[in-house]
């Protein structure tokens, strides 16, 4: 059972209660979250539930019928994010929104094999370097490992690349030489069910990948998980790697049902090996792809220069370069799945912050930049999209990005409401809103008259409705951003094109201001939010007062959720100011809330206490809603 303790309960109740559970035989483990602490007792159930209930102390009490107990859905509803530090500050997560890639040999053969292949695996998108160094295998003629020598190059190649490292512990005797150089103990499935070795590995507290046992059923697995959890780890990835059935066309069969079973069983996070399930190195890459496709939260790729001349685990290896295009697939694939491909950063120093913005030099949201910041301290860093935004501030290479979100004319920047629940590594740190002034432009020498078609963004074209009502007969081609338009007007050089895009633009590209304020309303302003990683967010500033919360939540299927939810924020005295819905992907007729709360009406003046009045809030909207995320709490135009 799962015995959910109050927040106020003292140590002597807990101590109580511990000893009124160790006398009836119950086997213990505290878990402090960070919301609830809780008691996971394991043992057979021979008195009243009740009695449990009744002890000083005690919230509530949960019954798991599960064999498995600290592995199930009954002990813990919200998914396991697993998280690994790099050798770059960086958190590695796996779970939760996104997708992760381990990749490298089967085996360390030596160091310029495994410094070339993390090189490879680094750049094209892996987040973790694998690599055998104490191999067990079948014969005791084979290749067995360079042992720590090995083990060794594998840590020098993870630091170099910012790559944590995972690496197979064959026997429990190697858990002291293995320690201080493994981030990641990875279990093989010939010892998924060697408990002695579970249980010692489980005590040392480190993230561990339990690959499935190639004939072991679920329930089994996930027994083999719980004895890592009951032995004292919390960061257990589950690894399907194919099971022995009937057919030999392939050296195992993956099972990759297993993936959505495993997801309503187990709260922990899933990942896939398909290499050692079909054992055909030009069969992987499908299989890869059928794996996030299913709901796996990353994969464990083999990768070697020349599988046919690998000392291990040549047929289940591809080339780095098979590796790459598995990469690229899997970053358009996880838009349709909602999620997000993780990145290591890059590894850089600047003396300037780097902002990334969607567009062109002269956009918009280049202007919002200058004015968030002090334009000698950043540098603006314009990508060609939304998503990319979210991106480059997840890998590092901007510090924060720009994000239109509204428009008082046009309305919400709906893709990026989108964004917010793909990208769950970023928080909103500030605000800023800037008068939006459109201008026509075109080369030299054009007029009303010879323009036959304009460029701008949708967004842009929607605001200045009804002046291109006045022009019917242009032809409206969408653009990424205003500059961009500005940019390609520019360079055809064609005086039949005109963009819709900001005067600056016009000394940028060359271009003519043909006509300006062409907006429909001179109240046109557009709302952009500064966002950064929720690994970089620093505490808030106790000099500046935040007056913003953004929220993310999704209600319960009950009547009365959302009015229950909204209630809450007029219990606590808060100003809605933005509500949107969005319906959320895979999930037909169901949708995600996004709400913008003012704060000013909270009278507390201490900004530490505005904090706190918000995450009470958060916490209590959780009774009420399936998820709840805080998106940041921050002031418009500060930093």
């Amino acid at each position: 059972m799962v015995i959910v303790l109050k927040k106020n309960i003292s140590d002597k109740d807990k101590n109580n209660l511990k000893d009124f559970l160790s006398k009836r035989q119950f086997k213990l483990n505290e878990v402090i979250g960070d919301e609830d602490t809780i008691l996971a007792a394991v043992g057979k159930m021979s008195m009243d539930i009740k009695d449990v209930e009744l002890q000083p102390g005690v919230s509530r009490v949960i019954p798991i019928s599960k064999p498995y107990k600290m592995a199930s859905r009954e002990f813990k509803r919200d998914d396991t994010i697993v998280e690994i530090p790099n050798s770059r500050g960086q958190i590695i997560r796996v779970g939760g929104q996104r997708l992760v890639a381990i990749a490298g040999p089967c085996a360390v053969e030596s160091l310029e094999q495994i410094m070339s292949l993390a090189a490879s695996v680094a750049s094209s998108g892996a987040v973790m370097l694998k690599g055998g160094t104490f191999q067990p295998r079948s014969s005791p003629y084979s290749f067995h490992g360079l042992g720590l020598e090995g083990l060794r190059y594998l840590r020098e190649a993870g630091d170099k690349y910012g790559l944590p490292i995972v690496t197979e512990l064959p026997s429990a005797e190697l858990i002291p030489t293995l320690n201080d150089y493994t981030d990641v103990y990875q279990i093989g499935s010939r010892n998924m069910q060697d408990f002695d070795l579970l249980k010692k590995v489980g005590s040392t507290g480190k993230p561990v990948i339990l690959k499935r046992g190639y004939t072991s059923t679920l329930e089994e697995f996930l027994m083999s998980a719980e004895y890592l959890l009951a032995s004292g780890t919390d960061k257990v990835i589950l690894c399907e790697r194919g099971i022995r059935t009937f057919e030999h066309a392939t050296r195992n069969t993956l099972d990759l049902s297993a993936i959505p079973i495993l997801r309503s069983l187990t709260h922990l996070p899933i990942i896939v090996a398909p290499g050692p399930a079909v054992g055909i190195k030009d069969k992987i890459p499908p299989m890869a792809l059928a794996s996030i496709a299913s709901g796996a939260d990353g994969i464990m790729i083999e990768i070697h220069n020349t599988p046919d001349k690998a000392l291990v685990g040549g047929s289940q290896s591809i080339l780095p370069a098979q590796f790459d295009k598995i990469m690229h697939d899997i970053e358009a694939l996880a838009p349709v799945l909602g999620k997000s491909v993780a990145h290591i950063r890059a590894d850089t120093t600047r003396q300037k912050v780097v902002c990334a913005y969607s567009g062109k030099r002269g956009a918009y949201a280049e202007q919002a930049i200058n004015r968030y910041f002090d334009s000698a301290d950043v540098t603006p860093c314009a990508v060609d999209s939304f998503g990319e935004i979210f991106q480059s501030v997840i890998d590092g290479k901007a510090d924060y990005g720009m994000i239109p979100i509204e428009n008082s004319l046009a309305g919400s920047v709906y893709q990026n409401y989108d964004n917010f629940s793909r990208f769950e590594d970023v928080t909103i740190v500030g605000a800023v809103t800037l008068n939006i002034r459109h201008s026509l432009l075109a080369p030299k020498n054009a007029s009303l008259e010879t323009i036959k078609t304009v460029y701008s963004h949708p967004q842009a074209m929607g605001q200045c409705r009804r002046f291109l009502e006045e022009h019917k007969a242009w032809n409206q081609i969408e653009s990424v951003s205003t500059a961009t338009a500005a940019e390609l007007v520019s360079r055809n050089n064609d005086i039949s094109t005109a963009a819709i895009a900001s005067s600056l633009n016009a000394k940028l590209y060359g271009l003519e201001i043909i006509a300006e304020d062409i907006e429909d309303d001179p109240s046109n302003f557009t709302r952009f939010v500064v966002i950064q990683s929720s690994e970089k967010a620093t505490a808030h500033e106790l000099n500046i007062k935040p007056n913003i919360a953004s929220f993310i939540f999704q209600t319960k299927n009950a009547p009365g959720a959302l009015y229950n939810t909204l209630g809450i924020f007029f219990k606590y005295n808060v100003n809605l100011t933005r509500l949107e819905s969005r319906p959320i992907q895979g999930q037909p007729w169901t949708y995600r809330f996004y709400a913008d709360a003012e704060l000013s009406n909270i009278i507390e003046n201490n900004v530490a206490d505005i904090y706190s009045y918000v995450y009470k809030l958060k916490e209590e909207m959780k009774a009420s809603c399936e998820d709840v995320r805080l998106l940041g709490i921050y002031s418009e135009g500060h930093i």
